[in-house]
């Protein structure tokens, strides 16, 4: 399993941390104390659950400039048409995908193209499914734009996520499903749409970022 790099630093903390507090439990308690296998084996279980949330796949990706790619992991728990006030101030139609802690959180462009614009917004912390997370919350808009026109989409954090990542920069030349960012836990990704974009999933549906073609150009 490929480790992203992101977590590098958060694994080894975690592991520190945990090997310290099992030491001293041991030394406390003795080696055959069922409290001490108690806390040791709660120990693994957590730190699986940290390496697995910083695993990074190989994705292969279809390039086509009529596809918007999904940019992570996840569930879509939006689709509807709204005003979207930072960038192209007009109706477009949303997708949201939500992410879950137990989701990939590698980010990945949509489209191929120039990234237009790409801001950092800070923000709150609600829960990445409150209505009022694409605006309160901190966020980072990502505009790429090509021949068929400019996709805009947010990295939203959420109650657990508390940094967000991302490496494009406003003029760069970006491809369709390569890494652009990653949220460390529960997070989600709007994506704003041209309104005659026909919309290729559904509600609670699951996405694979880089591969499942979400919607496509008219």
């Amino acid at each position: 399993m490929i480790i992203h790099r992101e977590g590098y630093k958060i694994i080894l903390v975690t592991l520190l941390i945990l090997a310290g507090i099992n030491i001293a439990v041991q030394s406390l308690l003795g080696d055959e104390h069922l409290a001490g296998k108690i806390v040791l084996a709660v120990s693994l279980v957590f730190f699986i659950l940290i390496v697995q949330f910083f695993r990074n796949p190989a994705r292969h990706t279809v390039i086509n400039e009529n596809h918007i790619i999904a940019p992570a992991d996840g569930t879509v728990v939006v689709i509807e048409e709204v005003e979207e006030p930072e960038y192209f101030k007009d109706k477009r139609k949303q997708i949201s995908i939500f992410m879950s802690p137990l989701n990939v959180h590698v980010n990945r462009n949509p489209v191929s193209g120039t990234v237009r614009y790409a801001k950092y917004h800070p923000g709150k912390y609600l829960v990445a499914w409150h209505p009022k997370s694409s605006t309160e919350n901190e966020r980072t808009t990502v505009v790429i734009g090509n021949a068929k026109g400019d996709i805009l989409f947010r990295q939203i954090a959420g109650a657990l996520a508390k940094r967000i990542i991302y490496y494009v920069k406003e003029g760069e030349q970006v491809q369709q499903g390569a890494e652009m960012g990653f949220i460390k836990f529960g997070s989600r990704i709007d994506i704003y749409l041209p309104l005659d974009a026909k919309v290729n999933v559904a509600l609670q549906q699951k996405t694979k970022g880089g591969e499942t073609v979400i919607a496509t150009l008219a």
